[in-house]
């Protein structure tokens, strides 16, 4: 027992199985740790960003340069590391865009508090100095940068769009999936019980199918599953489908495990393996006889009553994924029903739980068949064919295609734009410095070590770009600076909307130039990546237990 009380750390007072790490230690510890998950994504940031490939222990390979997508697949043992993990992940669930950045402002926020600590300037000092900037810079960017799309019009959301997949694979083909994500998004329109306008990303359906050209990609209205009608003597197609989602089979009924029946005639046998089948075909005539005309099951059906559906003009789709099954349940207006019992013991078919739509069809597709169902009555859906060479990147082709639609659907029911390319971030260091000359206390420093900590993201979208960052920056400031300086009706004001422009190296107005972000992303990203740093600052101790030894089996080598 006395090996539990020893510890091999000596600075420690903690007479424990383990170690203990404080103050400015712990500290550095944590910050290297973030600087390093920084560091592996970095690069992959702005519209020429490069890509990293990951490869799994199992051996599977994923190319990507979505911030989430690379944190995910990294092992991080790091307990401060793991934190940004998750605020990356955070972000993704949250915003859709801006995972990479989020975690290179919380690192530098990180690295320069640090700097701040070891002049001997309290932690609790900067963490106030952080949230007191952080408070600012979100107000500055509602009042001051967000840009009113009122009457939301085609282009700001295609801009917004086309912004967001610029970085990605799917980048450098124009406008062309930007367009898609805006019309797939815009058709699936709802409202929410307050008569607010929603649109759903998960209306909208991603197939994916080997061969062919990205640009053969196409869209249309309808929710499309991979899975063929179960009978080739069905229609292909079927106007004004009663439709039921069922999760059973519809197979011979057999007796339960453990059922034994004693039989002294033979010809009684044969009477219950009739009545065996007789059971299932009267549930299918059952589910017939309710006007079912096009039935959706997560199991099987027999081949029996299969040929009873087609007999009756009704399809049949059979081993539909869960997931699958509750969309088409809820947009036609259909329940997923588990059993068609009812309360008095009885079988019987719902009608309220029998959906509708306008048409489902069978199409071809690459290689294989495709059921769509078109019109659907309660929540409209869209679907998206993205085609591709492999399987790589297709997957990275879904996820840009889905970064994009989640930007759309913030700027469609925030109805807020920024303009990017470094612009915001510039703007609110410039504004920051100048609001910390306001305060006399100690939090002035870590306000100004705040805006400094922002312009990591120009700094970085210069190098990454291979263009002089330090010259770009300067000007970028300059002109920020004598638009927060200018009166509202002078055109310097305008001046305030300029960022980088990548591929000329220069200098621009990036709202004409069409580069815009939802403002809620950079609000959200300033937050969440904030409050992660402030977390891992309050971090002055840590204890790590290791694992009682386990005594050695003496029989272990026989």
């Amino acid at each position: 027992m006395s090996g539990i009380f020893s510890t091999n750390n000596q600075d420690s007072a903690l007479f424990i199985g383990g170690s203990r790490v404080s103050g400015q230690e712990v500290r550095a510890q944590n910050v290297m740790a973030a600087l390093s998950i920084a560091n592996v994504i970095k690069t992959s940031l702005g519209p020429v960003g490069l890509d990293k490939m990951l490869v799994d222990d199992v051996g599977d390979v994923t190319i990507s340069n979505d911030g989430a997508t690379i944190l995910q697949l990294l092992e991080v043992e790091h307990p401060a590391g793991k934190i940004l993990v998750k605020l990356a992940q955070q972000q993704d669930t949250e915003v859709g865009d801006g995972t990479t950045s989020v975690v290179i402002i919380a690192a530098e926020l990180l690295r320069r508090a640090n700097e701040l600590i070891k002049n001997h300037i309290h932690p609790a000092t900067v963490i106030t100095g952080y949230r007191l900037a952080c408070k600012e810079a979100c107000k500055f960017i509602a009042d001051q940068m967000a840009l009113k799309v009122d009457k939301l019009g085609r282009d700001p959301l295609v801009s917004v769009a086309m912004t967001t997949i610029s970085s990605k694979i799917l980048g450098t083909y124009g406008t062309f999936f930007a367009e898609m994500a805006v019309d797939a998004l815009s058709a699936v329109k709802t409202s929410d019980f307050r008569g607010k306008a929603r649109y759903p990303v998960n209306a909208v359906n991603i197939l994916k199918a080997k061969g062919a050209s990205a640009r053969e990609s196409s869209y249309f209205t309808g929710y499309a599953l991979y899975r063929p009608f179960t009978s080739p003597a069905m229609k292909r197609s079927l106007k004004s489908p009663k439709i039921l989602v069922i999760d059973f089979d519809i197979t011979k009924t057999r007796m339960k495990m453990g059922v034994n029946i004693v039989i002294d005639n033979p010809d009684e046998l044969e009477a219950i393996r009739k009545r065996e089948m007789d059971i299932s075909s009267e549930r299918a005539r059952m589910i017939l006889d309710a006007g079912v005309t096009a039935v959706f099951s997560t199991r099987g059906i027999d081949d029996v009553y299969v040929k009873m559906f087609a007999e009756a003009g009704a399809i049949t789709v059979t081993r539909v994924p869960k997931e699958d099954a509750r969309r088409i349940a809820k947009g036609t207006g259909a329940a997923l029903i588990t059993t068609l019992a009812n309360l008095d013991g009885d079988e019987s078919v719902d009608a309220s739980s029998i959906g509708s739509a306008e048409l489902v069809e069978q199409v071809r597709l690459s290689d294989d068949d495709i059921v769509v169902i078109r019109g659907a009555k309660e929540q409209h859906a869209s679907t998206v064919i993205l085609r591709g060479a492999n399987d790589y990147m297709l997957d990275e082709m879904e996820r840009s295609f889905h970064d994009s639609l989640c930007a759309v659907k913030r700027v469609l029911e925030s109805g807020a734009v920024v303009p990017g390319g470094g612009s915001v971030e510039t703007a609110l260091d410039v504004y920051l410095e100048s609001f910390a000359t306001t305060l006399g206390s100690r939090e002035q420093l870590a306000i100004v070590e705040f805006a400094n900590a922002l312009l990591v993201i120009p700094k970085q979208l210069s190098v990454n770009a291979a263009k002089d960052s330090i010259e770009l920056i300067a000007k970028l400031r300059a002109y920020h600076s004598a638009a927060q300086k200018a009166t509202a009706d002078s055109s310097r004001s305008a001046l305030k909307n300029y960022g980088l422009d990548l591929y000329e190296g220069k200098l621009r107005d990036n709202v004409k130039a069409g580069v815009l972000e939802p403002a809620m992303s950079k609000i959200k990203m300033l937050k969440s990546a904030t409050e992660a740093a402030i977390n891992i600052l309050r971090i002055d101790d840590m204890i790590k237990l290791l694992p009682e030894k386990q005594e050695e089996d003496p029989h272990a080598h026989m």
